[in-house]
């Protein structure tokens, strides 16, 4: 069975794969490191993370490459204002990014590159590019790509460019050129700016040469794919196909993939809106990482997905389901007894192949979750009348770890990762953002609540049930919630 994957260049679904036989090569476009991610960025991000993921399941290795861009024109200016070196100014959010991405989950690329390690590599790709008199420097120093001399400009994003004039400006900036549509290779030095004495003058990098002259580093003149946001599409991927295929001659990347943007509320998301979310201002809410990736992942990467907070809840809901279940299975007595029928091994086969063929079939994600809720409700059925037995509980394990290794919210790390976000608060002088009862209900460690369960069970046994009762309050006044079954006690927080 192939992976399938929507193809924004051909218009089609088309199996993926990788071109060597080994491992795929796909480059993603990664951050500007100028401020806090925020949620739509991510969800970028976790879809290529579902992408990665979904590759590695179907047997592919990886040869993944982010950049970094930690030079452009807002970096200058808020490094400026803050009387900052551009390097230190973008040290602290490209550090905040990858806590972030490691927050929610998201495996890091085999390769890193940053524009401003990359700079002569950029130089050599315009020099190529001029030498075919494709690139042509500006009378102030800049220099620029002719989108005339690539007829096919256009062909990613399917924009007919036929009736635009010179006069029309489709890719705008401050710098001379000799056509509207022409755009920025290198930008002349402005007083004051951080820049690069090169052969092309002094100056710093276009945003676009920066992709192709690290994809093509990295994974060669011609890859197996290239990811990003929807956003993207155009200018700046259609940019990067032109000056790539100028200079080599060669189809840049085979395969391109691009995440929908998210609504918040059913409205863009802005911060005009009142309702733009960075990962930390959900965090200090009192909502939950996984939840937030499970919400984020749970619409297919070509839909626009509707962020809500009901829809949050709902995923922490789905996720803590997912949390019980994978407990009773893991730790409850099964009898090694064989099965009096194979209903439950066929549900479990059932959803395996359900969960596997809808990943396959362009990561559909909310088809693969539904068949992993239809197989929990006829295994806990089965629990429930005592019809399970090890050997289907095995394998019902195996199937939460394959369901795992790709939505990864099994593991429960939400309570440290939502400390972190608070000590970050503190030291940022934020701390006042973060919700009351969120700072009460982590005021207990995980030890702490251990131990109070036990005191709680050790009253129950010697019948002091107002020692075990003043227990259960003093955890619930805590956002601790206690729930007694026969396997034992379990506590979560709210």
């Amino acid at each position: 069975m192939a992976l399938e994957l929507f193809n924004t260049l051909s218009g089609k679904i088309e199996p993926l794969f990788a071109s060597d036989g080994h491992a795929l090569r796909f480059y993603c476009c990664g951050p500007t490191v100028y401020d806090y991610g925020h949620i739509g960025n991510f969800r970028t991000f976790l879809h290529v993370d579902m992408l990665r993921r979904t590759a590695r399941l179907y047997g592919m290795g990886l040869h993944h490459v982010m950049n970094i861009t930690d030079v452009d024109d807002k970096i200058i200016r808020n490094a400026g204002n803050a009387g900052l070196p551009i390097g230190e100014y973008t040290a602290k959010f490209e550090r905040a990014f990858f806590e972030d991405m490691d927050a929610l989950g998201v495996e890091r690329p085999e390769q890193i590159a940053r524009a401003t390690e990359n700079i002569g590599d950029m130089v050599t790709l315009i020099e190529r590019l001029a030498a075919q008199d494709i690139a042509y420097k500006a009378e102030d120093g800049s220099w620029y790509f002719r989108i005339a001399r690539f007829p096919e400009y256009g062909k990613l994003s399917k924009k007919d460019f036929e009736g635009i004039e010179d006069g029309a400006r489709v890719d705008v900036d401050e710098y001379d050129k000799d056509a509207a549509r022409d755009f920025a290779l290198w930008k002349a030095t402005k007083p004051g700016e951080t820049s690069w004495d090169t052969a092309l003058g002094k100056g710093r990098p276009g945003w676009h040469i920066e992709c192709s002259a690290m994809a093509m580093k990295y994974l060669g003149d011609s890859f197996d794919l290239h990811a990003g946001g929807e956003d993207l599409m155009f200018p700046h991927h259609e940019n990067e196909i032109a000056q790539s295929e100028c200079a080599t001659h060669q189809p840049f990347a085979r395969h391109w993939f691009h995440v929908r943007f998210l609504l918040v509320e059913g409205k863009k998301m802005s911060k005009s809106e009142g309702n733009f979310y960075t990962l930390r201002d959900l965090l200090l809410k009192g909502h939950r990482a996984s939840a937030i990736r499970f919400l984020l992942l749970s619409v297919p990467y070509r839909h626009q997905l509707n962020f809500t907070f009901d829809g949050l809840t709902e995923s922490t809901n789905a996720v803590e389901r997912l949390r019980t279940f994978y407990a009773r299975i893991r730790d409850g007595k099964w009898p090694e007894s064989a099965p009096a029928d194979d209903s439950v091994a066929s549900a479990i086969r059932l959803g395996d192949e359900k969960f596997t063929a809808a990943l396959g079939n362009d990561l559909n994600t909310a088809e693969a979750r539904a068949a992993i809720f239809d197989v929990l409700r006829a295994v806990n059925s089965a629990a429930d009348q005592s019809k399970l037995v090890r050997t289907d509980a095995d394998a019902m394990l195996t199937l939460l770890a394959k369901f795992d290794s790709i939505f990864a919210v099994l593991e429960d790390h939400d309570a440290e990762l939502t400390r972190a976000a608070i000590a970050w608060a503190e030291s940022e002088g934020r701390l006042g953002e973060a919700d009351a009862s969120l700072l009460a209900t982590l005021s207990l460690s995980d030890a702490d609540i251990d131990a109070l369960v036990a005191e709680r069970t050790l009253a129950k046994k010697q019948r002091n049930f107002a020692r075990a009762d003043a227990v259960r309050n003093e955890l619930l006044e805590k956002g601790i919630i206690l729930e007694d079954s026969k396997d034992g006690v379990r506590w979560k927080r709210k």
